[in-house]
C-alpha cells in the first residue's frame, strides 16, 4: 500500500488525495525544488521515479493512488549531453507531447490568486520506435514552475537548470 493510500485511509469517508495542478505545482514541486520538505506536504509523500529506466505498467506502488493515478516526482533527463531536448525514450517505447502546454494559474483565494505558477504537458506513451509507434491508454500530465519566481514558506521556487518536473499519470 503506498504513502498516500495509507494518508487517504485515515481521512474520513468523501476525503481523497485529488489536488488542483495549481496545488502540485505550489504545495508539491516547489516545496521539492526549494529543498523544504523533499516533497513531503501535510504527510503525504510523493517518491521519486526514473521515467526512463520505467515502463508506465511497472511504476512503483508508493506512487499510486486509488488503483488509477500515480503522483510522482522526475528528473528530465537530456537526449544530447549539451542540448535542450528532454530524452522520454523508454525500453519498449516512448512519451509523445499531444496538443499545447497549459497554463496553470493560482485558483481560489489564494494571494495572488490569478497569478501564473507553472505549465502542463500532455503527454501519451506509443509502444515502439518513433515515428512508427502505436498509441496506448497511459496519458501523463507533466508539470513545471514556470513564470517569476514563487515564494514557498518563505523561500524562493525557481528551477533548476535540468527541470525537474512533478508529473501525474493516469490511465484512461
Amino acid at each position: 500500500m503506498s504513502l498516500i493510500s495509507m494518508m487517504e485511509a485515515r481521512l474520513p469517508p468523501g476525503f481523497r488525495f485529488h489536488p488542483r495542478d495549481d496545488e502540485l505545482v505550489l504545495d508539491y514541486l516547489c516545496r521539492k525544488l526549494s529543498g523544504g520538505g523533499g516533497g513531503t506536504y501535510g504527510g503525504i509523500a510523493m517518491v521519486d521515479v526514473d521515467l526512463n529506466k520505467c515502463e508506465p505498467w511497472e511504476l512503483p506502488d508508493e506512487a499510486c493512488v486509488g488503483g488509477r493515478e500515480w503522483y510522482f516526482f522526475s528528473l528530465h533527463d537530456r537526449k544530447y549531453a549539451t542540448g535542450q531536448r528532454t530524452n522520454r525514450a523508454t525500453r519498449s517505447g516512448y512519451w509523445k507531447a499531444t496538443g499545447k502546454d497549459r497554463p496553470i494559474s493560482i485558483s481560489g483565494r489564494r494571494a495572488g490568486a490569478g497569478t501564473m505558477v507553472g505549465m502542463r504537458k500532455t503527454l501519451v506513451f506509443h509502444q515502439g520506435r518513433a515515428p512508427r509507434g502505436s498509441k496506448t491508454e497511459w496519458v501523463m500530465h507533466e508539470f513545471r514552475v514556470e513564470g517569476p519566481a514563487v515564494a514557498v514558506a518563505g523561500r524562493p521556487c525557481s528551477p533548476p537548470k535540468n527541470h525537474t518536473a512533478s508529473e501525474k499519470q493516469r490511465l484512461n
